[in-house]
């Protein structure tokens, strides 16, 4: 067993895009955001975005750097490269509605030169008929959708989906999506900062000027062939082995929910590190010889070559659990 066997919290990397709100002072009592706080990033590795350990024996080391250091005692045996680490989660607030977008597949990335990015949401909280947007509307045709962005029609062809907190969505690569405004999600995705913006709602950003698109980019990038996908409703997540209720699994990452009343020790087999997000209630998450509170809204990581960590709650608590 290596040095990093240990729980790692980290300080999140906040965006303040011109969507955002203040959620997360609100709803979670973060008090290091800015004004307006659109994402936190809360595990990330990337240079326009990289988390540091908050505290503990690696405080203010970088998640890249422990990665190149430490390899597949961090991330697992399952990553791609063990010194580059594999996802990017992140807390998004919508004040208002995102970019119509889709990002590149494993297949189609080559075409822009842009990196695939597949993801999955949880929802958090909303406000009244707040909705997610994903896939486009049956049969449409890309000269259709074309047709759509020249006459200011392109919202029409985006399937609508209402929500409520704790229901859950896939987004593969080459699915043309937009987050509703009203929106407090959870976000897991490749490690990929990959966007293409077909429709930007006609607004304006910080600067009064249009964001620019990327229109034929998006439509070197979408997937003609999915189908518009199905909210993933809780009660219908699956108990399987391991830990938790399977919310959704696919070639990149598995997540799982975890819903605890007491103590309980999970295994960690050196395939993957654990990252923890807290929905509700309260955990304290123990490895290595350390031991880290964390409260709703909270993350942790748990690298892969810890062996074993203890959950415990004193009250009911919900986490979701990512691996690869």
């Amino acid at each position: 067993m290596s040095a990093l066997c240990v729980p790692l919290v980290f300080k999140p990397v906040y965006k303040g895009y011109v969507w955002g709100g203040n959620r997360l002072a609100a709803v979670y009592g973060r008090t290091d955001t800015p004004a307006v706080c659109a994402e936190s990033w809360e595990i990330a590795a990337r240079q326009d975005g990289e988390s540091s350990v908050a505290a503990g024996p690696f405080a203010g080391r970088g998640l890249m750097e422990l990665a190149v250091a430490y390899g597949a005692a961090l991330t697992g045996t399952r990553a791609p490269d063990p010194h580059r680490f594999p996802l990017l989660f992140k807390v998004i607030d919508a004040r208002d509605r995102l970019s119509v977008q889709v990002h590149p597949n494993a297949e189609n990335a080559g075409r822009t030169g842009g990196e695939p990015k597949t993801e999955m949401w949880v929802v958090l909280d909303r406000t009244p008929g707040a909705m997610l947007y994903a896939g486009l509307v049956e049969g449409l045709t890309p000269d259709l959708l074309r047709r759509s962005l020249a006459d200011g029609t392109a919202a029409a062809q985006l399937v609508a989906h209402p929500v409520d907190p704790g229901q859950a969505l896939f987004i593969p690569g080459g699915l043309v999506h937009a987050i509703g405004a009203g929106c407090l999600i959870y976000e897991v995705q490749q490690n990929s900062n990959t966007t293409y913006r077909l429709f930007d709602w006609n607004r304006v950003g910080a600067d009064g000027q249009p964001r620019p698109l990327h229109v034929e980019e998006s439509f070197k990038t979408i997937d003609w062939s999915l189908p518009a996908p199905q909210m993933i409703d809780p009660a219908a997540a699956c108990r399987v082995g391991g830990v938790g209720s399977e919310v959704v699994a696919c070639d990149y990452f598995n997540v799982r929910r975890l819903d605890l009343t007491g103590p309980l020790d999970v295994a960690v087999d050196g395939s993957s590190f654990h990252a923890l997000f807290v929905v509700s209630g309260a955990v304290s998450v123990s490895a290595g010889g350390e031991c880290v509170p964390l409260c709703a809204g909270q993350s942790a990581l748990v690298p892969a070559d810890a062996g074993v960590y203890h959950l415990k709650a004193d009250a009911a608590a919900r986490l979701l659990v990512t691996t690869l």
